[in-house]
């Protein structure tokens, strides 16, 4: 079994999107072939109510899927298929855009005014790009919760992990997609298949990640967002990108840690990308602006 190395640290950077929201994103809009199949990663994570109250009004979405995951407060969403509903603490919402879909999603805090959630986009394939969009809505007892001998949880939002089979099902790059707490000072490997890219988006408490197949790190240097020696260490509201290897080892801090841990198969297909559309040749991109001009965007 080999560890894999940290390939790269990423701190959240503040942005703000939709009609207002005040969020964090951890990678997106930029060259994401390290993180294939996946494009974008934010975390929009607020106690602010008038930071996130505006919301996400009606904004189309082509060839490729995103997934929200909400632990605080909820989100109300409809569609141009005529859908509705709310997601709320600990609920998932799996939306394959595919030929197009026409969205709004819209916060609402909890009692305490807390909008806490992750929003991940992944790509989809040439051949699945214009397929019928759909949903798959995962209310928080439908996901399966399994805890090991040691304490470490871990909840499988999607895909095989522990013996346990995710609720969300079907998704063309077969992703992983856990959320992780590991005990206070406790040490832990976690399977991650070799072939697959990976990243960790740590979300609480604090704690280091080992960078070498030396499980005794010594160093807890980190030099311009690449780790230089055998251990990373972590913090709120960090992302972790993993090189490659077939387990992922962490430490947790005093406090414990709690991560997202998200896997995938690379697509290695090209990507083209204008806002909420993305394809994969520059013509397609502007057949489906044209298609939003024209009112022939829904299929």
């Amino acid at each position: 079994m080999s560890i894999r190395p940290v390939k790269r640290v990423v701190h959240a950077q503040p942005t703000m999107e939709g009609a207002g929201v005040h969020l964090h994103r951890g990678f997106g809009f930029g060259t994401t072939s390290e993180y294939d199949p996946f494009l974008l990663f934010d975390d929009f994570r607020n106690d602010v109510p008038q930071d996130y109250l505006q919301g996400f009004p009606w904004h189309p979405h082509r060839g490729i899927e995103t997934v929200t995951y909400v632990l605080a407060g909820t989100v109300d969403h409809g569609d141009s298929m005529g859908n509705n509903g709310t997601i709320g603490a600990g609920d998932v919402q799996w939306m394959t855009a595919g030929s197009g879909i026409i969205h709004q999603e819209m916060p609402k805090g909890d009692a305490q005014g807390r909008m806490h959630g992750f929003q991940l986009w992944a790509n989809l394939p040439s051949s699945l790009k214009m397929s019928t969009p759909h949903y798959q809505e995962v209310k928080s007892a439908e996901i399966p919760d399994v805890t090991d001998d040691d304490g470490t949880r871990v909840r499988v939002v999607c895909g095989d992990f522990w013996g346990k089979k995710g609720a969300v099902d079907g998704i063309a790059a077969e992703p992983i997609y856990l959320d992780v707490s590991v005990p206070p000072g406790l040490r832990k490997r976690l399977p991650v298949e070799t072939t697959r890219h990976a990243f960790a988006y740590i979300f609480a408490g604090s704690g280091s990640f080992t960078n070498a197949s030396d499980p005794r790190p010594t160093s807890t240097e980190v030099y311009g967002g690449a780790s230089a020696g055998p251990v990373v260490e972590t913090e709120n509201r960090t992302l972790v990108l993993f090189d490659s290897g077939d387990e992922v080892e962490v430490q947790a801090g005093e406090q414990g840690i709690r991560f997202l841990l998200v896997s995938g198969q690379p697509l290695q297909e090209p990507v083209a990308w204008r806002g909420p559309i993305v394809m994969n040749t520059a013509e397609e991109i502007q057949a489906a602006f044209a298609e939003l001009r024209a009112g022939t965007f829904l299929k």
